[in-house]
Parts: C-alpha cells; sequence; structure tokens
C-alpha cells in the first residue's frame, strides 16, 4: 500500500473530523491517489455517509416532453443541435401522466419528477402541467418535483402554489468548462435559475455530468460552486455517449474513476444527498453497489428522459445487498 496516498487521506479524515473542510486543492490531489489504494478514500467517504444513515430514496422521473429542445447541449438526444433520431412527443395528456405517478407510487418511488424539453415551458403547456401536479397531490402521496427549464419568479410561485416541492436544475459542469458544452445559454443563466428556485423556498435538486471530456478539476470545481448554492440534492450523472451527439466518440470514464468522484463529492459535500442517477449501470455496470459508499441516501431513477431504467426486482435486490453490506461495515 502507497503509505503517502493513505498518509494524504488520513490527513484530509483527520481535517474534516475536527470540522475544517476539505479546500479544492485537497480534492484534486486525491483524484493522483493508485487504484490499489482507492478502498482507503471509499472507506473515508463511507464514514461521513453513515451518518446521514442507510436509508433509501425511490425517485421517478417521467419525460413529459421530448425533444425539439433548441439549446446545443452537446451531450443531449434531444437537441436539435444532434442528430439522433429520437422519438420527439409534445407534452403528455393528463391521464398518461397521472397513471404514471400511480405506477410509480406502486413501485415505492416516494417522489415524482416532471421533466420537460424543448425550451422554457409556459403558455398552455404550464397550465396543464399546473392541472397535472394538482391532481397527482390529490391523488397519491407522492412528493412532486418539475425540471421545466428555466424560471422567472412568476413561474416558481405557480409550481409553489401548485404543490411542487422540489425544482431540479443541473449546473452540468464547472463554468471553465460550460463553453465547450454547450453556446446558447450561459451558466450564469443556469445559477440563476437555481438562484430563483431556492428564494421561492423550494428544496433544490442540482448536480451535473462527469465523463464530457472535462478535467479532475472541472469535477472539482463543480462540487464547489454547488456547494456554496447550498443545495438539498445533487444528482451525479455519467455520460452515456450516444451516436448522433457531438459526444457520441468521447472515451468513457473508468468505473474506479466514476467511484473516486463520488467519494470526492461526498468529502466536498459532507451533509447533502449524493444521487449517483443516468448512466449509472452502463459505466458501473457489475460493481453498482460500491457506489453508495460514498453517498448519502440511496436514490434510484426510472425514467432517464430519453434513457430507460426501471425501478426492478434486480434493482431492489441490488439496494438491499448495499444496504446489508452497510449495516456489516459499520458494525
Amino acid at each position: 500500500m502507497d503509505s503517502t496516498s493513505c498518509q494524504h487521506i488520513d490527513s484530509i479524515s483527520d481535517k474534516i473530523i475536527s470540522g475544517t473542510p476539505i479546500t479544492r486543492d485537497d480534492a484534486i490531489a486525491l483524484f493522483d491517489i493508485p487504484d490499489p489504494e482507492v478502498m482507503h478514500l471509499f472507506a473515508l467517504a463511507n464514514s461521513i455517509r453513515a451518518k446521514l444513515g442507510n436509508t433509501v430514496d425511490l425517485c421517478s422521473i417521467s419525460n413529459a416532453r421530448c425533444g425539439m429542445c433548441g439549446e446545443d447541449c452537446s451531450f443531449c438526444t434531444q437537441s436539435i443541435h444532434n442528430n439522433t433520431n429520437i422519438t420527439t412527443h409534445p407534452l403528455l395528456e393528463q391521464d398518461e401522466l397521472v397513471d404514471l405517478a400511480h405506477l410509480m407510487q406502486e413501485s415505492d418511488a416516494g417522489r415524482f419528477c416532471i421533466v420537460t424539453s424543448g425550451g422554457d415551458v409556459d403558455g398552455q403547456d404550464l397550465q396543464d402541467i399546473l392541472a397535472t401536479i394538482r391532481r397527482i397531490i390529490k391523488e397519491t402521496q407522492l412528493s412532486i418535483c418539475a425540471s421545466l427549464e428555466s424560471l422567472s419568479r412568476e413561474k416558481a410561485e405557480a409550481l409553489k402554489d401548485a404543490g411542487v416541492s422540489r425544482i431540479h436544475h443541473n449546473l452540468e459542469t464547472s463554468e471553465s468548462y460550460f463553453g465547450n458544452i454547450c453556446t446558447t445559454h450561459t451558466y450564469e443563466d443556469r445559477l440563476e435559475t437555481v438562484r430563483i428556485a431556492l428564494a421561492t423556498g423550494f428544496d433544490v435538486c442540482c448536480g451535473g455530468i462527469i465523463g464530457m471530456g472535462e478535467s479532475v478539476a472541472d469535477r472539482v470545481d463543480m462540487a464547489f460552486e454547488i456547494k456554496g448554492l447550498d443545495v438539498d440534492s445533487v444528482p451525479l450523472n455519467i455520460l452515456v455517449p450516444v451516436e448522433g451527439t457531438k459526444l457520441e466518440n468521447i472515451p468513457p470514464i473508468r468505473p474506479l474513476d466514476v467511484l473516486k468522484t463520488i467519494a470526492i463529492f461526498r468529502l466536498i459535500l459532507p451533509d447533502k444527498t449524493i444521487r449517483v442517477a443516468g448512466g449509472r449501470e452502463a459505466n458501473l455496470r457489475d460493481i453498482q453497489a460500491l457506489a453508495t459508499h460514498g453517498r448519502g441516501k440511496w436514490s434510484y431513477h426510472r425514467d432517464y428522459t430519453a434513457l430507460k431504467c426501471a425501478i426492478t426486482s434486480p434493482l431492489l435486490c441490488l439496494m438491499r445487498a448495499a444496504l446489508r453490506m452497510h449495516w456489516f461495515m459499520l458494525k
């Protein structure tokens, strides 16, 4: 075992235990830990995660309006600037969304998130979504999240009045790398939507995507930006390159680098729920359970907008196995 790497991890552990936050330089240096020593890093992250408890948080996502988006995000299958040949559709009918909500409640999800593509939601689409949200709240016990592109203060208040409890809006990456991913809106635009959601009193879910060609410093900078916003929940997506997008030929991120990133996010964000979301299955495959060592709550999403993931029996078995692993480790 590399004693220098272990000493570095131990020194950071001592800092965190004493209440001193990890620094940007500390976090970047942790990415250089040799692969044989990563379990030492995972153990530190897991000791922090354990303070949040061994709880399971099942979150479901509905792709309520798909495709036709004028933004040029290079990773996105729903952008008109990418040639992915996905099946697009306008806003789903109210009955279909309500039926999906009931199905997700039967699958033990606690939260239902309505996600739209195709630019800002306003006019009749917004009114239809507000009516749908009210009906879902009336007919189920689900908490409602909305991810509707950018927010104005008026739209945020309307969603709040309808019963939405959480807004989802990702930063995607660091400010310095954002221009490599999107040019049709700015990083400040994304920050402003998050700020409006927070000011309106919503819980906020805000994270990003790793594996888009960014540096480890970009990942750390994104984590510290999120830390500064003081959001409640941090989804980490791992890029799945899709043919027809500008990132279709990007090399996949190594599974151990995904796990390192999750662990380091936990050290930077010790009291937040970290969600390993889109791309989890494709990139982590048989070692998904290890991702729980660095997270807060378990969180699984049914429908990754244009990518699919079901809350299935194998997935539930995986969660149970991981929870047993935590029990064993913490005894």
